[in-house]
């Protein structure tokens, strides 16, 4: 499927310049917010991107993993189940390995037998996506992302997280918190998100307003003593809950050194984290005896079922490697400047640079195959200034180019046209830079089209177990990642290393390769 190929409808992008909230938030966050919206202020909408290769699915898993489907008479479950589509669209769709949902399929059977409501079923869905999440919906509809699973060390820290979410469901949390919302908003939501015939429209609102995704404090506590005594009932390490809240932290450490890292959809985004909380963990875990002394933890099992899964962006999204996006299914490519960052979002390809430079990539189909010149000043740019079209050449095909100007901001506008699409960059400054033009000619003169045997060396980076061999250590195993800067931390971070340990002969860990 094509989930995020960063190319999607622009009609969700009529954003209007920063709030007086957004430029009172931490600097890291505003400056974020504005160059998103230096670039969103000058694109009116437009029809969606490439629909015939982009047709999601976006419908109940027709094979859940526990049941064979949720209690068809159940409102709780007709709740979830409304819900269900939206969730899985913002997230990307479903992630399909059978070794991965094997896996997952045993932590949480062995779950369901010692929850507080064993005649409950659940509908468990992978999500393929590389954030880092997991959530309930009423009913018994359960979530985990690849992203968590590449994370968490082992089985008893997946359990820690099921049995937690599954806490949520018994406890009905989630009626409880939708009983605070009329339900005629709640069928309008639904409509315009759900059933809406632009599907870049339905992720950008179910991506905005999970609504279901996060519950009081009260309950988030309430769901960790459910979730721990399941654990030890279960026969799983008590501890593992806490654990994981400590790998957590320590993810959330790692992504705040990045500026521009998005963490909306996030674990933590939604669920509080506290020392107390862990200590709270810790607490209830003692019931079933001494840390270290008490439960299986499923290492060894778990590492088989995650070894190749599928880490960071997926084929159908395209890659970013250092300063380059490659897309070999759309056979295209191009590098930004030295000293931008890459972040392949869910609506475009964005870069931001020094400066408060921005970039934005995305595209469009191009059915009526007019003029790229017309096809400018058709009313998507705004600020547009007609005089400074101009119909260029970009490595052999057909592309125009334009300038504008809205508040504080000036753009360049270009647009190529490769086969049926047209792919278009949006170059943003503050208002007099110098940086535009070189900034756009970095852009123009690298975007070119791939070479079938460069689109056919692509390869996604993957979660690959390895066993620690003499001489190994650490640094050396760290220096085989690939996909970071940061080999080092990643290593330590995705492994629950901390400062000062080591690795033995024979220990398996995750590095992340093709």
């Amino acid at each position: 499927m094509m989930r995020r190929i960063r190319l999607d409808s622009l009609t969700t992008w009529k954003s209007p310049a920063l709030s007086s909230d957004a430029i009172s938030a931490p600097r890291r966050f505003a400056r974020r917010m504005m160059l998103l919206s230096a670039l969103a202020m000058a694109l009116n909408g437009c029809q969606s991107l490439i629909d015939q290769s982009y047709q999601p699915s976006v419908s109940p898993s027709s094979n859940p993993q526990i049941v064979d489907e949720v209690q068809k008479n159940d409102p709780r479950a007709a709740m979830g189940a409304r819900e269900h589509p939206r969730i899985v669209a913002s997230y990307g769709g479903e992630y399909k390995d059978a070794k991965t949902e094997r896996l997952v399929a045993r932590i949480a059977g062995a779950l369901t037998a010692v929850s507080e409501n064993p005649s409950q079923s659940y509908r468990i869905t992978i999500l393929n996506s590389p954030a880092i999440n997991a959530f309930a919906l009423p009913g018994g509809y359960l979530y985990v992302t690849r992203g968590l699973l590449a994370l968490a060390k082992d089985a008893s820290e997946v359990a820690a997280v099921l049995s937690h979410e599954m806490g949520h469901v018994t406890a009905n949390h989630g009626i409880e918190r939708q009983k605070r919302e009329e339900a005629e908003v709640i069928a309008s939501r639904v409509v315009a998100e759900v059933l809406s015939s632009d599907i870049a429209g339905k992720q950008a609102l179910a991506r905005g307003k999970l609504r279901l995704a996060a519950f009081s404090r009260q309950q988030e506590l309430q769901a960790d003593v459910i979730g721990v005594r399941m654990l030890g009932e279960a026969g799983y390490d008590p501890y593992a809950a806490a654990r994981f809240l400590d790998s957590m932290a320590a993810y959330s450490r790692f992504m705040s050194v990045d500026p521009e890292a998005d963490q909306s959809l996030d674990f933590l985004s939604s669920h509080p984290n506290s020392a107390q909380r862990i200590e709270l963990a810790r607490t209830h875990a003692r019931a079933f005896g001494q840390e270290g002394s008490v439960g299986d933890k499923g290492r060894n099992y778990y590492l088989d079922g995650i070894d190749g899964l599928l880490y960071g962006d997926s084929p159908e999204e395209g890659y970013v490697r250092g300063q380059t996006f490659l897309h070999g299914g759309l056979g295209i490519r191009f590098d930004v400047p030295p000293d931008f960052h890459i972040d392949n979002k869910v609506e475009a390809v964005m870069a931001t640079g020094p400066n408060d430079i921005a970039v934005r990539f995305d595209g469009v189909a191009d059915n009526q195959n007019q003029s790229l010149t017309n096809y400018i000043s058709s009313g998507w740019v705004t600020g547009l200034d007609p005089s400074t079209i101009q119909p260029i050449t970009v490595n052999g095909m057909e592309a125009a180019i334009a300038r504008a100007s809205a508040d504080r901001w000036d753009f360049d506008v270009t647009v190529i046209r490769n086969n049926s699409q047209i792919f278009r960059f949006l170059t943003a400054v503050p208002k007099g830079s110098g940086a535009l033009e070189p900034t756009a000619n970095v852009l123009r003169a690298s975007f070119r089209r791939m070479t079938p045997a460069e689109a056919a060396s692509l390869k996604p980076l993957r979660i690959r177990v390895v066993t620690v061999r003499p001489g190994e250590n650490i640094s050396t195993l760290a220096a085989r990642m690939m996909g970071t800067d940061r080999k080092l931390d990643l290593f330590k971070l995705i492994n629950a290393l901390p400062t000062g340990a080591a690795v033995a002969t024979g220990d398996r860990v995750k590095i992340i390769a093709e």
